[in-house]
């Protein structure tokens, strides 16, 4: 059901969503083999992957955290805001539906 007031939703193409999934698993991959084949002590070696495991999941974290507020700051999300601020604001809980 659409109604005037909905913004077209912004699509990523297949190619971009291609691009950005490549690019990501060619970064960890060639950082795991860089981690592997550094002259490195084992306790030396976890820590780098300790780390990129870490920066791994704050990137996603992160992505997910800007997305969010960006679908925040839309005006669809800002209407149907108002819209169940208004909704909250006439019901009134003790008026009983007989």
């Amino acid at each position: 059901m659409s109604t005037s007031n909905e913004l077209p939703q912004t699509v990523t193409t297949a190619a971009f969503y291609a691009q950005a999934a490549i690019a990501f698993g060619v970064s960890l991959a060639t950082a795991i083999v860089g981690i592997l084949y550094l002259p490195l002590d084992p306790w030396q070696r976890g820590f780098l992957a300790i780390t990129l495991l870490f920066l791994t999941s704050s990137t996603f974290t992160l992505a997910k955290v800007v997305r969010d507020r960006q679908e925040q700051t839309t005006v669809r999300a800002r209407l149907d805001e108002a819209r169940m601020d208004k909704i909250m604001a006439d019901h009134d809980p003790f008026n009983r539906v007989a």
